[in-house]
């Protein structure tokens, strides 16, 4: 039995150390955002963060991920309550068939949790792992520009006193 962070919740998963992350997000943890592509880390469907980085899920191991902080699709907001990057792919209607759009948002809330100032050489370089076989890559890139400045804003604004 291992304990696994994710989305801020423990939780318990009995598995082989050695089973990729993505097999159990999806089969035991019912967590079906990310999505199973190539398998072979081409093709970003099943990108997630791992203690603030993007991740291929189908090539990490569990055991590299207990004691680390693992954020999926799921955790970035509800369909009640959106978070900005999801957000601002729906306002930019980003996708088409929309397989792989799990993956770019994670990948971009990576990038941009790490470089809030990211320019559009970076944003298009941080997401150049991740594959659209629709070709809807300008209104991805637009929705990841609109999130970003979204999320700047937000941390910008002043903490109220108490």
């Amino acid at each position: 039995m291992m304990k696994l962070n994710v989305n801020g919740e423990t939780r318990d998963v009995d598995a082989d150390p050695s089973t990729p992350l993505l097999y159990v997000l999806r089969n035991d943890l019912a967590m079906n955002g990310a999505k199973f592509g190539c398998g072979l880390g081409q093709c970003g469907a099943c990108t997630v963060m791992v203690d603030g980085k993007a991740v291929f899920s189908c090539l990490t191991p569990l055991t590299l991920l207990e004691g680390r902080k693992i954020k999926t699709v799921e955790g970035l907001g509800t369909i009640d309550n959106p978070g900005p990057m999801q957000e601002a792919f729906i306002h930019e209607q980003a996708a088409q068939c929309g397989y792989c759009i799990s993956g770019m948002m994670m990948r971009a809330q990576a990038l941009l949790e790490a470089n809030p100032d990211a320019t559009d050489g970076e944003i298009r370089a941080g997401l150049e792992p991740n594959l659209c076989r629709c070709g809807t890559h300008m209104r991805i890139l637009a929705a990841v520009k609109r999130a970003q400045t979204h999320m700047k804003s937000a941390s910008a604004k002043p903490v109220a006193a108490g």
